[in-house]
């Protein structure tokens, strides 16, 4: 708790200046509100039972699926000091909570909000940004293994000029660390920081302007004797009886950009986003396959905790086709799980190293076609890229491209 309130202080003058795009559908006083989208799928792999973020990993001897991605459903309801929203999720897999929180602000204005429930982290601008609305089918590779789902429970503090200052935005947030389980599995919690700019209608109204920087400082409790902690070489292990219950570290640190540009030929918008930091995770073994062996847990690990040195990024670029109602689109994106090390190190012997330290780039290509104002088809590609490494299953690139045709409807 000491901890927590040294943070607040430090952040305070960053409250000054928050927002969050965890909203109902309007802050105009409402009776319940339904809002939600349906995303159905076809996907060809390029090989059977790949290792796969988008949409999740193939079964077994399966290259192609069929697949509802998303349907989501929101209720919310809003009157003159407090809002409520309801989200949940159902798809093939079953039905799953997405959202469900409550937010109280002054009865005259929306600028300080408190928000307690489960809702988005607020972490820079592709977490919080909507599935609905986003033109690329999934979120970068980065994100999906940092922050599953998206969504974590605890509170949160967010506050928006209306009128001075009101290009800036702010939210800073404490949470349980393991997203939307309930049962957090240690004492400590986490805290978000989230500091925003954004310019709209710059160069006779033309040009739209954001960016912005983050933070995450949390921790991962260790429930054995040993962990790992990354060198220029590997892996070092470091043991004893009182590294259980020892803390690792959970740290992120990045930035955001948004450029948006209406021409002549047809609306263009730029995306990027960097961070870096350090993530707790395992070993890759039979049980946990390569690329989850850095995600964040939602569950107390059983294993010895590995501290990462990670890096990571994607670049989003969208361009509307001669201002017709297909848009051309292209991103690149990069996750190196473990910046310290080269993949030709990995899976040396004795370097501790394995298939969770594997560095992966994502080359997407595609095109969208909104069918009218509720209805888009999308068709996309990507071509994942690993180098090759000295473990036995990772000696080349793997053969895990994924084509995706998507239908989306939005009411």
């Amino acid at each position: 708790m000491k901890k927590i309130l040294l943070i607040l202080i430090f952040f305070y003058p960053v409250v000054l200046f928050a927002q969050s795009n965890n909203a109902p559908s309007t802050y105009d006083p409402h009776e319940i509100a339904i809002t939600g989208y349906l995303q159905t799928q076809f996907q060809k792999a390029q090989s059977e039972g790949i290792s796969s973020f988008s949409g999740g990993d193939f079964s077994k001897n399966s290259d192609s699926r069929f697949m509802i991605r998303r349907g989501r459903l929101k209720i919310d309801r809003a009157d003159k000091y407090s809002s409520i929203v309801f989200q949940i999720d159902a798809t093939q897999n079953g039905i799953q909570l997405m959202d469900a929180f409550i937010q109280l602000h002054q009865p005259d204005s929306k600028t300080l909000l408190l928000t307690a429930g489960l809702f988005n982290r607020p972490f820079g601008h592709s977490i919080v940004y909507s599935s609905g609305y986003r033109d690329f089918p999934e979120r970068a590779r980065v994100f999906q293994t940092l922050m599953p789902r998206e969504r974590d429970i605890g509170a949160m503090v967010t506050y928006h000029p209306k009128k001075l200052f009101k290009f800036l935005t702010a939210e800073l947030a404490v949470v349980n660390g393991s997203g939307y389980n309930a049962r957090d599995y240690d004492s400590k919690k986490d805290i978000i920081g989230n500091l925003g700019f954004k310019f709209d209608s710059l160069a006779n109204k033309k040009l739209h302007l954001g960016f912005g920087a983050s933070i995450y400082e949390g921790s991962v409790r260790n429930n054995t004797e040993s962990y790992y902690s990354a060198t220029a070489s590997g892996f070092e292990k470091n043991t004893s009886p009182n590294n259980v219950g020892y803390f690792g570290k959970r740290e992120y640190y990045g930035g955001n950009l948004q450029l948006q540009y209406d021409n002549t030929f047809g609306r263009t918008i730029f995306k990027a986003e960097y961070l870096q930091g350090t993530q707790p995770g395992v070993a890759a073994s039979a049980s946990v396959i390569g690329p989850l062996s850095s995600t964040s847990f939602s569950a107390q690990p059983a294993t010895d905790l590995y501290l990462r040195p990670f890096s990571g990024y994607y670049l989003w670029l969208t361009q509307q086709i001669a201002n017709t109602k297909f848009t051309a689109l292209v991103s690149y994106d990069v996750y190196d799980p473990n910046r310290e090390i080269s993949e030709s190190e990995i899976g040396v012997a004795g370097n501790n190293t394995t298939a969770g330290d594997i560095k992966f780039s994502t080359l997407g290509y595609g095109i969208t076609y909104l069918i009218n104002s509720r209805f888009k088809l999308t068709l996309y590609n990507e071509h994942v890229v690993n180098d090759g490494t000295k473990l036995p299953d990772y000696t080349a690139d793997l053969k895990d491209d994924v084509f995706t045709t998507r239908l989306q409807y939005r009411w």
